[in-house]
């Protein structure tokens, strides 16, 4: 690896920190927004999006220079090339969390619907799962990314219950329909930012092993 491409690295590496620092924080505040039902911190969670937008932008002409100014192969490349895949999968994650705090903005306008207590841990894993993804790709770990992978199933149970827990509150109380498909949509939104969190981690795999895991048994 050329001296100069190594620069380039390191530099597009700390900005993917700092994004990934500023897209955990917002779907922490989206969710404590949606628990709270405090619509000023779901603003500020939507507010924060055009900072994230920026900054993926910047990232990923970082990457596109670096793929025509030193044309890396072999392990070089596949960092490239994972790096704009985790850039444009944190940029997708922003977006979840600000769709969870638009949900949030919505049902504060209904205080007296019960959010089920299984949202708050769907983020609880959501969260741990995000972060050990980027954890292996700082640290190189595959083995790391692979436990990501694990985390997948117990997260997806989750979300099948909290669905179950919404039908039934919809069967108790029919007039509660809109604020149930508010939590519904929150709830999903969680399930599909932690399949963002595997997607970086068989990424990772793809980096560190040169091997792609995707559609595979990889458990």
């Amino acid at each position: 690896m050329s001296l100069h491409l190594k620069q380039d690295l390191d530099i597009a590496r700390v900005s993917l920190l700092k994004l990934s620092g500023m897209v955990e924080d917002m779907i922490a505040l989206a969710v404590k927004s949606l628990m709270l039902r405090q619509g000023i911190l779901a603003s500020d969670v939507v507010r924060r999006d055009s900072e994230v937008d920026s900054a993926e932008v910047r990232i990923e002409e970082d990457c596109l220079k670096m793929l025509a100014l030193h044309q890396p192969v072999a392990a070089d490349l596949r960092r490239v090339t994972t790096m704009m895949k985790v850039n444009n999968d944190l940029e997708r994650m922003a977006d979840l969390a600000c769709n969870i705090a638009q949900r949030a903005d919505s049902l504060c306008t209904h205080p007296e619907f019960p959010i089920p207590n299984g949202i708050n841990e769907m983020a609880t894993m959501v969260t741990r799962m995000v972060r050990a993804s980027l954890d292996a790709f700082v640290s190189n770990d595959s083995a790391m990314a692979r436990s990501v992978i694990v985390m997948d199933d117990p997260l997806d149970a989750k979300n099948v219950q909290v669905i179950g827990v919404l039908a039934e509150s919809i069967q108790k109380d029919p007039s509660q329909v809109e604020a149930a498909l508010h939590a519904f949509s929150a709830s999903r939104h969680l399930e599909q930012i932690g399949d963002l969190a595997v997607s970086i981690a068989e990424d990772v795999i793809y980096m560190v092993e040169g091997v792609i895991i995707r559609h595979r048994q990889a458990r």
